[in-house]
């Protein structure tokens, strides 16, 4: 992986007009993103974090305004992958997921994971296949469960059974 950070939460907007912001929380809780007490290299300073119903409420210590507070919309806060805790048996982080070349267990190059979602019940990857004739290959998604998913690590193995 070329960028060893990941991101824990995206600004969604301005919260009032002291300088503080919304936030998207992408970690299991905001108990997770108390740990750490600045993101993004340094640039933002947890003054204080809140939960909300769909989310939390930040204040950092450079952002004084709601004009620089409506600035930060659309960051991503993230936090070096090696600052994250260790991963207990059979858990992962969504970033070690993405990138990973995936095979199935008959042994057919699936493609990429390009991407990891959860709708709810439980987490789903969503994979590329291979490009045909210079044109990029369809997309599926499996429900990462060790029914579909057996193994990962340096590569995710998908049942067969699954792939479409």
């Amino acid at each position: 992986m070329a960028d060893n950070t990941v991101t824990l939460a995206a600004v969604s907007g301005a919260h009032g007009v002291t300088g503080e912001v919304r936030l998207k929380l992408f970690a299991d809780s905001l108990d997770s993103l108390k740990h750490y007490k600045s993101f993004n290299d340094g640039a933002l300073t947890v003054k204080s974090l809140r939960p909300t119903k769909d989310g939390a409420i930040a204040r950092f210590a450079e952002i004084n305004d709601r004009n620089a507070a409506e600035k930060l919309r659309s960051t991503l806060l993230t936090v070096p992958r090696e600052a994250l805790p260790e991963l207990g048996e059979g858990e992962y982080y969504y970033s070690d997921l993405l990138g990973l070349p995936c095979i199935s267990t008959d042994g057919t190059d699936l493609g990429t994971c390009v991407a990891v979602e959860n709708f709810g019940a439980s987490d789903v990857l969503e994979i590329q296949m291979p490009s045909v004739d210079g044109k990029p290959g369809k997309k599926f998604m499996v429900p990462m469960t060790t029914d579909a998913v057996p193994e990962w690590g340096e590569r995710i193995v998908i049942d067969s059974d699954f792939v479409i």
